[in-house]
């Protein structure tokens, strides 16, 4: 498959695909109790691997036998049709500001029970059509249809696309490359999302430095009901 290379179809039992696995396995165990079934990722800056998070994620969901709509909600920097090789002449923003269905614009992607709404043409206003009810019809639509929905959303610092989206989500997943953002900086994020009302599930600490195996998924932080920092290894 050309676009993204996704280690958790083409090379399972790496150990990046495994730590993949802890993430998803997190967010089942979240889901004790309660709805948990529309879920976004964001980051604090750009290129944090938020996109390549969010695509294996989706990936390892499928391989637990559920059906996935990853959409692309990061209509200022579009990725998900690059990365799984779809055309990007109707996606979400159709859905939202033509009036186009979900059904019409959703593709399939090469993974069996993974389906992607991209972005779509993009527009000049994006946080008006992300804060619309029109977007939220698209959500409960998706939900209707999918075991879940993931929502690949802008970096909290440029632009507050990903903080209105908070408020329509069961739960946020924040993306940090290690080393690469400061602890105010990631604090001050939180703060932002906490504010805006997100359900913050946990964060995925990206690009650490592992001692076997370079640079890679390394850990991910859950914060349990319980309040308490639960960490899982790779």
């Amino acid at each position: 498959m050309e676009g993204l290379n996704l280690v958790t179809q083409n090379d399972p039992k790496n150990p990046a695909a495994e730590a993949y696995r802890v993430i998803r396995t997190s967010v089942q165990f979240a889901q004790a109790g309660k709805e948990l079934q529309t879920i976004a990722l964001t980051s604090c800056t750009p290129n944090e691997g938020k996109s390549t998070t969010i695509a294996n994620l989706a990936v390892v969901l499928t391989q637990a036998g559920k059906s996935v709509l990853l959409i692309d909600c990061d209509m200022r920097n579009p990725t998900v049709h690059k990365n799984f090789n779809l055309s990007n002449k109707v996606g979400l923003s159709s859905c939202i500001s033509m009036g186009t269905a979900l059904a019409d614009a959703v593709q399939a992607t090469a993974i069996e029970s993974l389906d992607a709404l991209t972005a779509g043409v993009i527009p000049p206003n994006p946080s008006e059509l992300l804060g619309s009810e029109r977007m939220q019809n698209v959500l409960q639509r998706a939900k209707e249809q999918y075991d879940y929905v993931l929502i690949d959303t802008p970096p909290v610092m440029p632009v507050t696309d990903a903080l209105i989206i908070s408020r329509f989500v069961d739960g946020m997943i924040l993306v940090i490359a290690s080393g690469e953002v400061k602890v105010e900086m990631a604090r001050e994020v939180k703060n932002q999302l906490v504010n805006a009302g997100a359900n913050i599930l946990g964060v995925v600490l990206n690009k650490v430095r592992s001692e076997h195996h370079g640079y890679g998924y390394g850990y991910y932080y859950y914060y349990g009901n319980d309040g308490e920092k639960h960490k899982k290894s790779e």
